[in-house]
């Protein structure tokens, strides 16, 4: 295989949060179940919601001409005991799309593959001199910069939904804040 070759199947690799920090930490099966993070029957559980989760991604990234690489699903329980997701999915936060048109292609070339996720902005970083360790400065991003990340959101949105997005009116952010916190409020 080569990189971005497609597995067989796909393989789940688990990870928790690490003691200290707020970084994923990779861990085996057998490991979560050893040291009763969950138990094997739970794990079990997680792992059927996973690839029904993945297959489902992917049918839909599929039916808008993308292919979903990636992606990480975060589940909790409840105090009844129930798994549930406990954070967002595949957004480009949580996932990597390569377009299907031009894949093969671009494999069997070695080229880059076009791609939809954060990924750009990570290398950005890693190129200015940024990787989140302690004592570095996040770095100057310009305006131009920022519309670009923008863009590409949009673009991901708008082949996952099948829709245009629509912009928020931001002339007036504060109104817009304290509409929206009030309204949550009231619903409390």
């Amino acid at each position: 295989m080569k990189e971005n070759d497609k597995f067989p199947s796909p393989i789940i690799t688990p990870a928790t949060k690490a003691e200290m920090g707020d970084h994923d930490e990779d861990i085996s099966r057998e490991d979560i179940i050893k040291k009763g993070i969950v138990s094997e029957a739970d794990y079990l559980v997680l792992e059927d919601y996973t690839r029904k989760l993945f297959q489902r991604g992917t049918e839909i990234a599929a039916s808008r001409g993308l292919i979903l690489v990636d992606t990480k699903y975060e589940f909790g329980k409840t105090k009844a005991g129930k798994i549930v997701l406990i954070d967002e999915i595949h957004t480009p936060d949580s996932s990597r799309y390569f377009y299907e048109e031009g894949y093969q292609d671009r494999q069997d070339k070695g080229e880059a593959q076009k791609q939809l996720s954060k990924e750009f902005v990570r290398q950005w970083l890693i190129a200015n001199n940024f990787q989140g360790l302690e004592g570095q400065t996040v770095p100057f991003m310009s305006d131009e910069y920022i519309q670009t990340v923008s863009e590409r959101y949009i673009e991901l949105y708008e082949k996952i939904m099948g829709e245009t997005f629509i912009k928020a009116d931001v002339s007036n952010i504060h109104e817009r804040i304290q509409k929206n916190v009030e309204a949550y409020l009231q619903s409390k």
